[in-house]
């Protein structure tokens, strides 16, 4: 004859009402076994045969029947004991009650072990995912070390950057390779000998160095496709800063991806907190993916005010952001909310989402950095400061959860400060966006359902009015005329290729380029 016990406890933290509750359930299989007691049985055991499952006029059953009934009364009285020592104010602690996992996390990873020495390439690095790349390697020295960096013109910091990390290569625009030479010689490091590179080849080569593990891709635009590429048939993992590669080049790298058997980590804190929030949840659980945007510094402002506002001002507002430090064309794109648009096709190719299932929600604070909706309903966010380093060092260190300190980088403050709900703290408000105001959403979600080379087209194009939009040739407001005059245009023309090759995604991006500024020359000469 077995016996079960079954004890546990439990602790249960809600973000919304982080109440905690705490207990111990004990059961006693039987047929005195109460009703409440019964979901903390194993299926097994519950009911009225339950532990004792001699059958009724066996020999044995007389005895089981007496032996549960005693069981469930000293049950009965430990519980009426407890509970009577917990409303006196003692409770005796035991040692099982300082708790235990006792939950499934449907993952194979059993260590939390970081990694160590992991070398790795950036490309980008004297941009802001480059800046602060490097920002946690210097945090966590023995965790990460940048072999390769790629750069544009910027020698001056590129220069610092060598003088700390010692990089064995370097790559910067082809413009400036003479001045990185005579930079690294007046370093006068001994014994550090460097090799020198330049243009998409000094990049190709910085993506694939022989000794990196994984690529921080933070080149901006399109730029970044063949050097991810090259890096990818080099079999390293990607840690991908870079919207423009996936949405341009979806097409050619996802297969590539499974060709070559690399991982490709997301870097863009939207998709980093989607990937965040989808371990442990199986393949086929997830039933939308909600991408969250600040609205970025137009939030506040109604269409009719931003046409009556002088454009300079529009201009020079658009190229700040309300939470986050980032550079000028990402926070223009923050302002149009092209952004959210973008990552709407790159969480098509990163998840295998369909696009009727992502949906895009305004979320002022940027504390939530976006969530699933499981199929059954659940919803799981990722939340905390709006900082990029977080993003890259998940990626970098991943499955692994390194103990660190990223304080608000703004204000120095830590995230238990949030919690108290002091000002504009311990907030969180939700909205639909306004497609009116915010037109290159609809474009984007229009871009990603035509697929082929549209999406590629798309993103040049942005690039390009961006562009325009800093030398002033074109108004804020005119960005997504200017984008829905290329998309019209390249409908009329059968300019999108269904199922593209490398150079035809390399071609549609030029070709959206040249088209951009066609369309702004017909909308000056019609003026």
């Amino acid at each position: 004859l077995k016996f079960f016990f079954v004890f546990g406890s439990c602790a249960v933290v809600t973000m919304a009402v982080q109440s905690t509750g705490s207990g111990m359930a004990f059961a006693v299989a039987g047929p005195s076994v109460p009703k409440a007691f019964e979901p903390s049985l194993p299926t097994r055991l519950r009911g009225s045969a339950g532990a004792a499952a001699a059958t009724e006029g066996s020999p044995g059953a007389a005895a089981a029947v007496a032996c549960s009934t005693a069981l469930a009364t000293l049950a009965a009285a430990g519980w009426a004991r407890r509970s009577a020592r917990s409303r006196a104010g003692a409770v005796q602690r035991r040692s099982w009650a300082k708790g235990r996992n006792l939950v499934g996390t449907n993952t194979k990873e059993t260590s939390n072990e970081p990694p160590k020495d992991k070398r790795i390439s950036i490309l980008g690095s004297t941009g802001s995912i480059g800046t602060q790349t490097l920002d946690i390697c210097r945090q966590f020295p023995g965790l990460f070390q940048p072999v390769a960096l790629a750069a544009g013109k910027n020698i001056e910091l590129l220069l610092e950057q060598i003088k700390e990390f010692k990089p064995l290569m370097v790559a910067c625009d082809e413009s400036k390779l003479e001045e990185l030479k005579a930079g690294v010689k007046a370093l006068g490091i001994e014994g550090y000998d460097p090799v020198l590179l330049s243009g998409q080849e000094g990049q190709i080569e910085v993506a694939r160095h022989p000794e990196c593990a994984t690529v921080v891709t933070g080149i901006v635009g399109c730029a970044g496709l063949i050097p991810t590429i090259e890096a990818i048939k080099a079999k390293k993992d990607i840690a991908l800063a870079n919207k423009e590669t996936i949405i341009a080049g979806g097409p050619v790298i996802a297969p590539l991806i499974e060709e070559y058997g690399v991982s490709m980590l997301p870097v863009d804190s939207e998709h980093s907190a989607i990937f965040q929030c989808l371990q442990g949840v199986p393949k086929g659980g997830v039933k939308k993916i909600i991408l969250t945007g600040s609205g970025g510094t137009f939030r506040d402002m109604s269409v009719e005010d931003m046409k009556k506002e002088d454009p300079e001002v529009l201009r020079q507002r658009s190229t700040t952001h309300p939470n986050w430090d980032m550079g000028a064309k990402i926070t223009v794109d923050s302002s149009t909310m092209m952004n959210k648009g973008l990552e709407i096709i790159e969480a098509h190719w990163l998840y295998g989402v369909e696009y009727d299932d992502i949906e895009v929600v305004i979320h002022p604070q940027s504390i939530v950095h976006s969530a699933i909706e499981c199929q059954d309903t659940a919803v799981l966010m990722q939340t905390g400061w709006p900082d990029m380093r977080l993003p890259i060092l998940y990626a970098l260190s991943h499955p692994a959860r390194v103990p660190a300190d990223l304080p608000n980088p703004r204000d120095g403050r830590n995230f238990d400060d949030w919690w108290l709900g002091e000002g504009k703290d311990g907030k969180l408000t939700f909205g639909k966006p306004d497609l009116e105001k915010y037109p290159c959403i609809r474009l984007a979600y229009k871009a990603g359902r035509i697929g082929g080379t549209m999406p590629a087209i798309l993103s040049a194009a942005n690039e390009q009015a961006v562009e325009l939009l800093l030398t002033k040739e074109i108004d804020f407001l005119d960005i997504p005329v200017v984008l829905e005059g290329v998309m019209d245009k390249a409908e009329a023309e059968k300019k999108v290729i269904a199922v593209p090759n490398l150079d035809e995604i390399v071609e549609a991006d030029r070709w959206g380029r040249e088209a951009a500024n066609l369309v702004v020359q017909d909308m000056k000469r019609s003026e």
